[in-house]
């Protein structure tokens, strides 16, 4: 089928590519120019596994290709919106981006159309754009509009998309059920060849979901809304732990045996951020503000996420006492392992309020360094982990990238000046950091605190409650909290 996807994105050109990989002829459309040109000679704007691959095996194919919105309008029978709805001032989704899409599609569009909302957008937006469109219109032109939410992880979306464990359909009409089903048919049946895997021979169908268009527009904002409550959740756990002396990560284990609960979501740290979750929180909240319901659960939820990153600076501030003049040394921008996404990224709050009290930022990320460098500018990128703990007083984990774990711990040992590592998402096994000689504080477990006599004048001598030397215990992990 001949396919548009308007928007280039990562929910965007995910869309595309993965429309294209299964068989589809899709053009996508891009309005910033310059990410335009880069698609058009194959440079990723983005950084997200197995994409890159993906977009080139199918322009190389003539699956896809690239270029203005007027011509996708031209090109597609099906039309997916995969712009930007990001939030405003008052959390309400700002939708102008899906509005000049309408009337660009009711201005130039021929013939019959199935416009489907792909970003994330409030409840009743269908009716609103089917409504937009039906007073814009050619002549002799007419719309079907769907709702089709995306439920697609940074990091792990093309997998998502070509494997998802449910297609959610919202339409109006037997004719856009009918012809969303035919897009989606190669995933529902899985006969396509797939990118990622050599054998997908074990893969469920998913399930597809059919349901009128205001259902489907709020199972995207429920369903982020409830994961953002998890984790805000576990983390107000990790607190209670972290006073009572229990270890957050068996609680969760415990609490995540229950199929009713499930292990997903329960990892406390700093909180989530990202481009999804604040906004979907908000803009849910703003829905059923304007509907006359009253969602304080997830004004809490909000509060309880906001309150992650200065819990964080706590802890590091506990252990350095004064954080003027102190290097900090930062392992991961992005929101999240395996993306380069810096938007609403924990770790932009953390190091803002580390530079407020006087310390400097050394920072390392795989993946998010240049994103990263156009929103904090004033801090030093390293290459490596272990340049960027060159002489640091503490080493402050944000992301859990793979990278962490397998960390040389004499190589650090070697680099940092004092040996204290906060780990705001519990990377490591506190015995197994005490013993490479580092003071380690995690979320919601005792303070881990291995110390040699003969090392303790490494300590930072203005850490407050040190004990003298001959109190120190070897070989013994102390809580402090």
């Amino acid at each position: 089928m001949r396919i548009s996807v308007i928007g280039a994105g990562y929910v965007g050109l995910t869309t595309a590519a993965c429309l294209a990989q299964i068989g589809h002829s899709v053009f996508c459309s891009e309005s910033d120019i310059d990410k335009l040109a880069k698609l058009q000679t194959g440079v990723m704007p983005l950084f997200e596994p197995h994409l890159e691959k993906i977009i080139e095996s199918t322009r190389k194919a003539g699956q896809l290709q690239f270029g203005s919105t007027e011509e996708a309008i031209d090109w597609g029978r099906a039309i997916f919106i995969c712009v930007g709805t990001p939030p405003l001032a008052n959390g309400d989704a700002d939708l102008s981006a899906i509005e000049a899409v309408a009337r660009a599609v009711a201005k130039r569009a021929k013939g019959h159309r199935l416009v489907i909302e792909k970003s994330t957008v409030p409840v009743q937006t269908g009716s609103q754009l089917r409504r937009h469109l039906s007073v814009h219109k050619n002549n002799g032109s007419n719309y079907d509009v769907a709702s089709n939410p995306e439920f697609l992880r940074e990091g792990s979306a093309v997998e998502d998309f070509l494997h998802p464990s449910r297609i959610v359909v919202g339409a109006d009409s037997p004719a856009a059920a009918e012809l969303l089903r035919e897009i989606y048919e190669p995933i529902i049946h899985q006969t396509f060849q797939c990118p990622v895997h050599s054998t997908c021979l074990n893969r469920k169908e998913p399930v597809f979901l059919l349901t009128d268009t205001n259902s489907a527009e709020l199972i995207k904002h429920a369903s982020n809304s409830f994961l953002a409550m998890k984790i805000s959740f576990i983390n107000m756990v990790a607190n209670l732990c972290e006073v009572v002396g229990a270890d957050v990560t068996k609680v969760a284990e415990g609490m995540g045996l229950d199929g009713r609960i499930g292990s997903a979501f329960l990892s406390p740290g700093i909180g989530f951020g990202g481009f999804c979750f604040p906004k979907d929180v908000q803009a849910f909240i703003r829905i059923a503000e304007k509907s006359g319901c009253d969602f304080s659960l997830l004004r809490e939820v909000e509060k309880i996420n906001q309150r992650r990153i200065e819990h964080l600076v706590e802890k590091v501030r506990n252990e350095l006492w004064v954080l003027r003049g102190k290097k900090i040394a930062v392992w991961g921008l992005a929101f999240k392992p395996d993306t380069d996404d810096v938007r609403f990224a924990p770790s932009i709050g953390l190091i803002r309020s580390l530079l407020a009290e006087g310390a400097t930022i050394s920072a390392y990320d795989p993946q998010a360094t240049e994103k990263a460098k156009a929103v904090l500018p004033e801090i030093t990128y390293s290459v490596d982990p272990y340049q960027a703990a060159q002489g640091a007083d503490a080493v402050v984990i944000v992301t859990e990238w793979d990278e962490f774990r397998s960390v040389n711990w004499e190589r650090l040992r070697s680099a940092v000046q004092h040996p204290l590592i906060v780990d705001g998402r519990n990377l490591f096994n506190s015995q197994e950091v005490i013993q490479k000689g580092f003071h380690y504080v995690s979320i919601g477990r005792s303070s881990a605190h291995f110390v040699r006599e003969d090392s303790f004048d490494s300590l930072p001598k203005d850490r407050p409650g040190g004990k003298a030397p001959e109190a120190v215990l070897q070989d013994a992990s102390v809580g402090l909290d």
